[in-house]
C-alpha cells in the first residue's frame, strides 16, 4: 500500500530546494516526489498541514552508554530520544566501558540496538585498542562486523608514528577516520577558553590555538597517508584557515561542529553552570559566529548533537570536577532552527549539514528526497514555540544546557523505513 505525505514543504538538501509537494512511500522507500499541482497516486494520505518534510537527521557522534553505563543511557532510551528529535540514524561512538575495539563488543552493541532501538544505529569502532593510542585495533575485522568509521574520540594520539600507521592502514582498507582537534598536553585539565572571562572565574583554561595546532598535525598526516578524515568538532576561528587550505589542496577531509558551539558561548558558563561544561569548552562569541558562517558557506560540512549523557552525580560538582558533555538528540533540531530564524542560513543549507553531508561521508543512501531513497523522514513545524523542560526529555539523563530556554521548532512525526516511529502528542 502506498503512503502519501501530502501538503508539505519539501526540504531537499541535495537540490537545495524548499517547495510545496508530496512524497509517496512504498516498501520502506520513497517511490515518487509529487510537486504541488501534479496528480497524486492512490494511497493512504497523511496531510502535513503545510509543515516541513525533510530527510531524517543523521547524527554522527552519539554516545550510547552500552556497554558499561546503562544507568546514563541505553539503546532503548536513546532511540526514543532520537525519534522525538527527528534523528533517524545515530552514528554511535566507541567510548563505552569497555571501548568498542573488538568485533565481539561491536556485535554486542549492534544486537542490543537492533533489539530495542527505534531508529537506525550505525556503530563506530576505536582506532586503537582501548583508545589508548598504543596498538592499532583490528580495523579489517571491525569493518566486517559493521563499523562505519574509526575514532578514539577525545583520546588524541600523541604518537605521530603510531597514528600515521593507523591512518595508512585505514587508507588501505578504505576506512573513514574521525579525529578530535585538541592538542592534548595544552588541553589537559582545562575546562574553559583562555581569556579575561576564564580569568575572572578562576578556571583552568586552554588557548584556542590548541585546536589549530592539533589540526595542523592531523592535516599533515592526512596529506602523507591520503586517508579519508573527518574532524568531529571544530570550535575556534583560528582553525578554519587550516581546514580551508586542506580542502583547497584536495585532501579528503571534512569537518563537523556541535550544535552547542553554534548556539552557545563562553559567557553561558557564568555562575559555574556545569550543564554548560562541554568539550571543547565553549568559545567567545566571535568564534561562535565564525562557526555559523563556516556552516553557511559549506566550509564546515556537518552539524551534530555530540549527545553525551551525564548523570546528576557527575554534573552536580564544582565546575572543574564536573563531567563534560550534554545530551542533544532532542534539542538538536530546535537549537539549529535558531540559525534559520536569525537569518544565517535557509532550511536546505541547514539540512545539508544535518543529513545530506553525513550520509555522503559514510556512503549512505540517505539524506535525500528522491525516488529510491530510504523513507527516513522528519515532519516538523519550524516556527512552533515552546519552553524546553529537561524533565520531559526521553533521554535517561537530563543534562541539557537548554533547560527553560524559549525555543522554536518542533518535531511532529518521524518515519524510519516508511514506518511512523514518533508522533507528537
Amino acid at each position: 500500500m502506498t503512503l502519501l505525505l501530502t501538503n508539505a514543504r519539501l526540504i531537499d538538501p541535495e537540490a537545495g530546494t524548499d517547495v510545496l509537494g508530496a512524497v509517496a512511500i512504498e516498501k520502506g522507500r520513497i517511490s515518487q516526489i509529487i510537486l504541488d499541482g501534479e496528480a497524486l497516486p492512490k494511497g493512504d494520505i497523511i496531510d502535513c498541514g503545510g509543515k516541513c518534510l525533510a530527510p531524517g537527521i543523521i547524527d554522527i557522534g552519539v554516545k550510547v552508554c552500552e556497554p558499561g553505563e546503562r544507568h546514563k543511557e541505553s539503546f532503548r532510551t536513546a532511540g526514543e530520544a532520537a525519534a522525538a528529535g527527528g534523528v533517524t540514524t545515530m552514528v554511535v561512538r566507541p567510548d563505552t566501558e569497555p571501548s568498542v575495539d573488538s568485533p565481539e563488543t561491536l556485535q554486542f552493541a549492534a544486537r542490543r540496538a537492533a533489539d530495542v532501538c527505534k531508529v537506525n544505529v550505525l556503530p563506530m569502532a576505536a582506532l586503537t585498542k582501548d583508545r589508548a593510542g598504543k596498538e592499532m585495533a583490528e580495523i579489517g575485522f571491525l569493518m566486517d562486523a559493521g563499523a562505519v568509521a574509526f575514532t578514539d574520540c577525545d583520546f588524541v594520539n600523541r604518537n605521530n608514528k603510531i597514528f600515521g600507521r593507523c591512518l595508512s592502514y585505514a587508507k588501505m582498507m578504505g576506512a573513514v577516520v574521525i579525529g578530535h582537534a585538541q592538542e592534548p598536553v595544552m588541553s589537559d585539565g582545562a575546562c574553559a577558553t583562555s581569556g579575561p572571562f576564564a580569568s575572572k572565574l578562576g578556571l583552568p583554561a586552554v588557548s584556542v590555538m590548541a585546536e589549530r595546532i592539533q589540526l595542523e598535525r592531523d592535516m599533515a598526516l592526512v596529506e602523507m597517508t591520503g586517508v579519508t578524515y573527518h574532524v568531529d568538532q571544530l570550535s575556534a576561528a583560528v582553525a578554519l584557515p587550516v581546514l580551508e587550505r586542506a580542502k583547497a589542496a584536495g585532501l579528503p577531509v571534512s569537518a563537523g561542529v556541535s550544535i552547542h558551539h553554534l548556539t552557545l558561548n563562553e559567557l553561558d558558563i557564568d555562575g559555574y553552570r556545569t550543564f554548560f561544561k562541554v568539550k571543547p569548552p565553549l568559545r567567545p562569541e566571535d568564534d561562535r559566529v565564525a562557526m555559523v558562517d563556516a556552516v553557511a558557506s559549506g566550509l564546515i560540512d556537518i552539524i551534530s548533537s555530540m549527545h553525551t549523557p551525564q548523570d546528576e552525580e557527575s554534573k552536580r560538582l564544582p565546575f572543574e570536577e564536573a563531567a563534560s558533555g550534554a545530551v542533544g538528540l532532542e534539542t538538536l533540531l530546535p537549537a539549529a532552527m535558531s540559525l534559520v530564524h536569525a537569518g544565517f542560513m535557509d532550511l536546505a543549507t541547514l539540512w545539508k549539514a544535518l543529513s545530506y553531508n553525513p550520509a555522503q561521508l559514510l556512503g549512505l543512501d540517505a539524506g535525500r528526497l528522491v525516488a529510491g531513497a530510504p523513507a527516513d523522514l522528519v515532519l516538523f513545524d519550524p516556527d512552533k514555540p515552546f519552553v524546553m523542560d529537561r524533565f520531559k526529555l526521553k533521554s535517561r539523563c537530563k543534562n541539557t544546557p537548554f533547560d527553560e530556554r524559549r525555543m522554536e521548532g518542533a518535531v511532529l512525526r518521524t518515519f524510519v523505513g516508511g514506518e511512523e516511529i514518533y508522533a507528537r502528542d
